[in-house]
């Protein structure tokens, strides 16, 4: 049996403490469940387009965490209600219920994105709508995320913004009372949230917007698909051309492209999935130690990238059966190495190569080139700290290759960068590597949390 060296309670008094965690190492069979919070991409982007309505949003199961009351908070700032009943805000069944409803802004207003992306790019194209002055400010890796092509695509479309030509918070969104919309391309290889950004508020734009992209592929392009299909469900119109070719082998691709028309939202309720993303770790825990892990009230059909996430885990070893109880994945603990292009599924990229570097074979990840501009610069960050512990990660042009190396922890602590996916990819890593430190490791808390201790809890139950 896999158990903690000490209880979950222990370890949240440790990160009470501001000391550096110790990640559990596992010493038996897996056999448990992990409930994970809900999709942070899905709450944002309902609080969005419940900001955006003619009436009243009811919310069920959104995630409760740092980067969506940054969401909730900017939104307020522009006018919306938003009530969270509470600190969870519970309904009847347990799960978080939030209730939104839209509004104007009194006189100018501040947001702070924090190191949000989605805050970063959802919520200029809905101060354009306002009749405010609305200063936009952030943590100071904020200034390093793209941002530049959706503030150059909003003055394209009519906006009035100030940025001193930086293209990077801090910036100024002047709003007029509306946006005038339109035709306008951008290139979006930097982050697929420039695309959803405009989308989202492109029904109340007066002409609605037709965005097509030129560039390099799209990153993440199941978030785009997830924007189109909850603005189709709050009542859009909007249409996507996704291909990259006009299948002729001639010398006027396709470009990617999406149009929406100018009309009326009204969600209603929206139903927030389980964050599918934060659910990875606890599937590579049973690749590592053996066993098997249950994810409760998985998706049979989903807005995330689902089969892609399963498939990349089937291929490194993981048998998934999806039934009544949840999505239950089963290793041996022998994980294999592969080949795989995750740009649909960067999210992924840290815990995967941890696996990774637990495999019996090399891997090689690709497609993720734009991870060196999220919460930190996430392909150097993977390469330095597990080549401390005696790994072999390079970094790629676009992405990074990992042959396996016994691995041990060293004096210093595993460190996080203040991204809460290292934290989940160290936690990983732990599993196998016993006496493992990881630095800052309550950043995770930054889209769960209850990480920690699930972690904890998971591996508490097993037997």
């Amino acid at each position: 049996m896999r158990t903690l060296t000490a209880g979950a309670s222990q370890y949240a008094r440790r990160m009470e403490e501001n000391s550096d965690w110790a990640a559990p190492a596992a010493t038996g069979l897996l056999r448990g469940l992990a409930r994970v919070p809900g999709s942070k991409s899905m709450t944002n982007r309902a609080l969005v387009l419940a900001a955006l309505a003619t009436g009243p949003t009811r919310i069920t199961g959104p995630l409760v965490a740092r980067d969506t009351l940054l969401m909730a908070g900017a939104l307020r700032a522009l006018g919306a209600t938003i009530e969270t009943g509470g600190a969870t805000g519970q309904g009847s069944t347990g799960q978080p219920v939030w209730r939104v409803q839209p509004g104007q802004a009194a006189g100018d207003a501040a947001v702070d994105v924090g190191n949000a992306g989605t805050v970063l790019r959802f919520v200029p194209p809905v101060a354009a709508l306002t009749s405010a002055d609305v200063a936009f400010s952030g943590d100071r890796r904020a200034a390093q995320r793209p941002v530049g092509p959706l503030l150059a695509g909003l003055r394209e479309l009519g906006a009035v913004i100030d940025d001193d030509g930086r293209g990077a918070v801090p910036f100024t969104v002047r709003g007029r009372g509306g946006l005038t919309g339109g035709s306008v391309t951008l290139d979006a290889s930097g982050s697929s949230q420039l695309v959803s950004g405009l989308l989202l508020a492109a029904p109340r734009y007066d002409k609605g917007v037709e965005i097509r992209h030129e560039g390099a592929p799209v990153p993440s392009a199941p978030h785009i698909a997830m924007t189109v299909q909850m603005l189709r469900a709050a009542g859009a119109q909007v249409t996507a051309q996704t291909g990259r070719g006009d299948g002729t082998g001639g010398r006027n691709p396709v470009l990617p492209s999406w149009t929406v028309q100018p009309g009326a939202l009204a969600p209603g309720a929206i139903e927030i999935e389980p964050d599918l993303s934060n659910a990875a770790p606890f599937l590579a825990a049973a690749l590592v130690a053996g066993g098997s892990v249950t994810i409760p009230d998985w998706p049979a059909r989903s807005l995330q990238a689902a089969g892609q996430i399963l498939d990349v885990l089937t291929a490194m070893g993981a048998r998934c059966t999806l039934g009544g109880d949840g999505l239950t994945l089963t290793g041996s603990g022998v994980i294999r190495g592969v080949s795989a292009d995750l740009g649909d599924i960067g999210e992924l990229t840290p815990v995967l190569t941890a696996l990774a570097a637990l495999a019996s074979s090399p891997s090689e990840f690709t497609g993720v080139g734009h991870l060196r501009a999220h919460e930190s610069n996430r392909l150097a960050a993977l390469a330095g700290e597990i080549g401390a512990l005696g790994g072999d990660v390079s970094e790629l042009p676009d992405g990074l290759r990992i042959v396996p190396r016994p691995l041990r922890a060293g004096s210093a602590s595993f460190a996080t960068y203040d991204d809460h996916r290292l934290v989940m990819a160290a936690a990983v890593l732990g599993l196998a590597v016993p006496g493992l430190r990881v630095a800052n490791a309550s950043t995770v808390g930054k889209t769960f949390p209850g990480f920690l201790d699930q972690w904890g809890q998971l591996l508490e139950r097993s037997g």
